[in-house]
């Protein structure tokens, strides 16, 4: 093991000079201390201002994501009174529409009612006239079977000449 040598009495450091020298080197480790702390204090102070400016921008990303999620949760909120809105709105719409059709199908069944009830009575007139055409021909086809039945050949030239005759008189 080595051994250490002591001096007895304390040695140089006790002395005013060591003294001196203790004080200079603490000055001098101080100054050191301080030159490198005003080196390094605009970066410390830089650092610092980008750390402030850096929670200031999060804090204020934080502000515009919470009023984000405000307005989503809000806009979710509505969305369901929206949608049964739009519900209500399809069903009264679709009501309508339905009521609409109906009164139309009702217009045009009442038009078609008119029209079959003309077309029946055009119908009807048109079987009257030709039922009094029928009775007229069977009437005539009836009577003229019974001229010639009583008719003689006398009859028919004195129906004859009193035809000539009529019209010679309305001929004047």
């Amino acid at each position: 093991m080595p051994a250490f040598a002591q001096e007895a009495g304390g040695g140089v450091t006790d002395t005013t000079s060591g003294w001196a020298f203790r004080w200079i080197n603490f000055a001098v480790l101080v100054a050191i201390l301080v030159y490198a702390f005003a080196k390094a204090a605009p970066k410390f102070r830089k650092n610092s201002e980008d750390i402030t400016r850096k929670i200031a921008e999060g804090t204020r990303a934080r502000e515009a994501a919470e009023q984000q999620r405000r307005e989503v949760r809000a806009k979710l909120a509505a969305i369901d009174a929206e949608v049964a809105a739009m519900r209500a709105e399809a069903e009264r719409g679709t009501r309508a529409e339905a009521e609409r059709i109906r009164a139309l199908a009702k217009a045009e069944a009442e038009m078609i009612e008119r029209a079959a009830q003309a077309e029946i009575a055009a119908a009807e007139r048109a079987s009257r006239v030709e039922l009094r055409a029928a009775a007229a021909r069977m009437a005539i086809e009836a009577a003229e079977g019974m001229l010639r039945e009583r008719l003689t050949p006398g009859d028919e030239s004195k129906l004859f000449r009193t035809f000539v005759g009529e019209l010679e008189r309305s001929a004047n």
